[in-house]
C-alpha cells in the first residue's frame, strides 16, 4: 500500500493529523489497533478546561475535528474562570464517552483521501542514511501481520501503547490500556537511528456505578446553558439565543470529599503501592498526582476534593475525578467505601498507572519533524505530553507539516504570541520535558492575545491559505469580523450626552457624566456591557440583533476588544519586540563547543537542541541573556 501520509495511531492526535493530511489534499492511511475505539477517552471523559479550552478552540479555527464532536457529544458545558479576566475564560464539556468515539468515526469515514486500515506497526521503515548526502528519510511502516505500508511522510501518535506496562498494586500487566494489548518492537525500530526515548507514567481513576451513590450526600453541579460552545462553526438559535449545538441530554456532576477515615485505609496499602515500593521508577505528572501522593505529599490535609462525573447519558459508569490510583484494588474499595456519599460503593474497574515510551521532544523542529528522519513526524504522548488537547493541537500541525512535507511546502508553525499550540511546540522543542507536559495559562507570556475568543481572528485566514479550512469557514469568520469592526466603530464615534444617559447609568449603578464622551468610553466601564447599554441606546441595540443568529458570540468579541483594549496592545507591543529575535536565523552559523564567550552549560544545550533563531536560543533553560548578548553580537545584529 502506498500513501503521501501514513499516521500510526488512531487517538486525538492521530484522528487530527489524519483528518488534516486528508483535507489539504494528501493521500492518506491511519492505522489503528481498533477500528471501535477511535479518539478513546481513555480518562476523563472531558474536553478542555484551564487553557486546554483554548487549544479546542485554536483546532478548531484552524479546521480540525475536536470542536466540532465535542459540541455534538456534551452532556454539560461550562465556561471556567468567569470571574476573571478573559484571557483566562477556558471552555469545558463532559462528553458521552461512546457518542464521542461514533461521532470522531463518521468524520474520519466521510473525510476524502483517508482509509483506515487496522493493524499494528512494528517496525518503521527508513532509506537512505544519515552520513549520506540526501540524509535519513522515512519510507513507511512493517505490521505484525507483515504488511508494508510505504508513505513519503510519516506521523507517529502512539499514544500509551509503546511498551505500555500497567500497575494495580503490585500486580503488572503489558498493555497500552486496560484489556488493550501493548505495542512492541516498535520503539526500538526508531531509536535505533538515534532518536532518543524514555519513559513516562500517567494514571486513571476507579469507574463507579451510579446506582451505588448516595447523591443525597453530594453537592451537584450543573451545566451552563447559554451561546457558548467550541466550534465557531456552530449556531446559536436565532429565535430565543440559546444553543441548539448540543443535542444530548444535559447531566449534572457530583462534588464531595475524601476524608480522614479513608485517608487511613489509603495509608495502610502505602507499602503495596506501586509508586511507593519501588515498583514505578519513571515521573507522572505533578500537576495531577494520585490519591496517594497526595496522602504524601500533603499529610497536613484531611480532605481532597472529588468530583464524580458521568461517562454519558445513557451508562450507568461514572468516572471519579481526584481519585487517580495505582493501589490494590481491595485498598482503593475499602478506602472509598468510608466516604459517605460511596459507602455502597460498586465498581466496573479500579483505578491504574501505567508506564510507556516517550521520545525526546527537543529532537524536533517546530514543525514537529524530526531533525534525525527526514519526513518523520511526531505528536501526541510520544512527545512527552499529557492531554487530549494538547495530543489534538500537536496532530494538527504534525498532519499539516506532513502534507505540506509531500508537497514540497514551506513548514508551517506558529509562533508564541499566535497560539497556545505554539506555546506548546516552542516549549516542547526548545525545554524538552522531564515530567508529562501539560498546557496552563501561564506558560503563555502573551495570553491576552491568546483568549478563547478570538482563536478565530487569529488562525481562520493561515488555515484557509494552508487549503485546510474551507471557504464556508473564511466566508464566516469574514462576517463576523465586518460586524465586529461595525460594532467598534459605532461605538467609537456615538457621542453621548450626560442629560440622556445619566438617569439609565445611576439605574444600572454606576456614576453619573459630567461631560459628554464617547460611547466606548462607559464600554470600558466594568459594570456595563454592550447589552445594558442597548437597553439605553436604541442605535446600539438594532446593531447588535445583526446577525440574529451569531449576537452573542459577535457582541462578546466587540466587548472584549473594546474594554480589554489597553492591556491588548500593551501586549502586542512586547510581542513585536520579540519578533526582532524571532527574525535572527542562527541554526547552523554558531559552532557551539568552541565559542568561550559562552557559559559550558549554555554550549551544551545550544550544541545539542541547535535552535532556529536566538529567540529560540533564549528560551532554553541554563543559557543567559549575556549568552544572547553574545550571540548577538557575532551575528551582527
Amino acid at each position: 500500500m502506498k500513501y503521501d501520509v501514513l499516521v500510526i495511531g488512531g487517538g486525538h492526535a492521530g484522528c487530527e493529523a489524519a483528518c488534516a493530511a486528508a483535507n489539504m489534499g494528501a493521500k492518506t492511511c491511519l492505522v489503528t489497533m481498533d477500528m471501535n475505539k477511535i479518539a478513546q477517552m481513555s480518562c476523563n471523559p472531558a474536553v478542555g478546561g484551564i487553557a486546554k479550552g483554548q487549544i479546542v478552540r485554536e483546532v478548531d479555527a484552524l479546521g480540525g475535528q475536536m470542536g466540532l464532536v465535542t459540541d455534538a457529544t456534551s452532556i454539560q458545558f461550562r465556561m471556567l474562570n468567569r470571574s476573571k479576566g478573559p484571557a483566562m475564560w477556558s471552555p469545558r464539556a463532559q462528553c458521552d464517552r461512546g457518542k464521542f468515539i461514533w461521532t470522531w468515526r463518521k468524520h474520519l469515514d466521510m473525510t476524502d483521501n483517508l482509509d483506515i486500515w487496522q493493524d499494528q506497526a512494528c517496525e518503521l521503515l527508513t532509506e537512505g542514511s544519515a552520513d549520506a548526502e540526501g540524509g535519513l528519510h522515512v519510507k513507511g511502516v512493517r505490521t505484525i501481520w507483515g504488511v508494508e505500508i510505504t508513505a513519503k511522510s510519516v506521523v507517529i501518535t502512539a499514544g500509551t501503547f509503546l511498551n505500555g506496562l500497567m500497575h494495580i498494586g503490585r500486580q503488572k500487566v503489558e498493555g497500552g490500556r486496560i484489556a488493550e494489548p501493548a505495542v512492541k518492537m516498535f520503539t526500538e525500530s526508531i531509536t535505533q537511528h538515534g532518536i532518543t526515548a524514555a519513559r513516562m507514567k500517567t494514571g486513571t481513576p476507579v469507574r463507579i456505578d451510579r446506582r451505588s451513590v448516595h447523591f443525597e450526600d453530594c453537592e451537584r453541579q450543573d451545566g451552563e446553558q447559554d451561546f457558548h460552545c467550541f466550534s465557531y462553526m456552530n449556531t446559536p438559535s436565532a429565535d430565543n439565543g440559546t444553543t441548539n449545538v448540543r443535542p444530548l441530554n444535559a447531566q449534572p456532576c457530583w462534588i464531595f470529599q475524601t476524608n480522614e477515615e479513608c485517608h487511613e485505609e489509603l495509608k495502610k496499602g502505602l507499602p503495596d503501592s506501586p509508586l511507593f515500593n519501588g515498583q514505578i521508577q519513571s515521573i507522572g505528572p505533578r500537576y495531577c498526582p494520585s490519591v496517594e501522593t497526595k496522602l504524601v505529599t500533603f499529610p497536613d490535609k484531611d480532605h481532597h476534593p472529588l468530583f464524580l462525573e458521568p461517562e454519558g447519558e445513557d451508562t450507568n459508569e461514572m468516572y471519579l475525578n481526584g481519585f487517580s490510583s495505582s493501589m490494590p484494588m481491595d485498598v482503593q474499595i475499602r478506602a472509598l467505601k468510608k466516604i459517605p456519599a460511596l459507602r455502597g460503593l460498586k465498581v466496573y474497574r479500579p483505578g491504574y498507572a501505567i508506564e510507556y515510551d516517550f521520545f525526546d521532544p527537543t529532537q524536533l523542529n517546530h514543525s514537529l519533524e524530526s531533525k534525525k528522519i527526514k519526513g518523520l513526524f511526531f505528536a501526541g504522548q510520544v512527545n512527552g505530553t499529557t492531554g487530549y488537547e494538547e495530543a489534538a493541537g500537536q496532530g494538527l500541525v504534525a498532519g499539516i507539516n506532513a502534507a505540506n512535507y509531500c508537497s514540497g511546502s514551506e513548514p508551517f508553525v506558529m509562533r508564541r504570541d499566535e497560539s497556545y499550540i505554539g506555546v506548546l511546540i516552542d516549549d516542547l522543542v526548545t525545554k524538552g520535558v522531564d515530567e508529562p507536559y501539560r498546557m496552563f495559562t501561564s506558560r503563555a507570556e502573551y495570553r491576552i492575545l491568546l483568549r478563547q475568543d478570538d482563536a478565530d481572528a487569529r488562525l481562520t485566514e493561515k488555515s484557509f491559505d494552508l487549503g485546510l479550512a474551507r471557504r464556508d469557514r473564511y466566508d464566516r469568520w469574514i462576517e463576523k469580523k465586518k460586524y465586529v469592526g461595525g460594532i467598534v466603530d459605532f461605538c467609537e464615534n456615538f457621542a453621548i450626552k450626560p442629560r440622556l444617559i445619566n438617569a439609565d447609568l445611576e439605574r444600572l449603578g454606576t456614576t453619573p457624566l459630567v461631560y459628554g464622551c464617547k460611547l466606548v468610553d462607559l464600554v470600558a466601564r466594568p459594570q456595563l456591557g454592550l447589552w445594558s447599554l442597548a437597553e439605553c441606546i436604541p442605535q446600539l441595540k438594532a446593531l447588535l440583533n445583526e446577525p440574529a443568529d451569531r449576537r452573542e458570540e459577535i457582541a462578546e468579541a466587540a466587548e472584549i476588544k473594546m474594554k480589554y483594549k489597553g492591556y491588548i496592545e500593551r501586549e502586542r507591543v512586547v510581542a513585536e519586540k520579540m519578533h526582532r529575535l524571532e527574525n535572527i536565523k542562527i541554526k547552523g552559523k554558531f559552532d557551539y563547543p568552541n565559542m568561550k564567550g559562552l557559559s559550558i552549560e549554555a554550549r551544551q544545550k545550544l550544541q545539542r537542541i541547535q535552535p532556529d533563531t536566538l529567540a529560540q536560543a533564549s528560551r532554553i533553560p541554563g543559557v543567559s541573556p549575556s549568552d544572547i548578548d553574545v550571540m548577538l553580537v557575532l551575528s551582527g545584529r
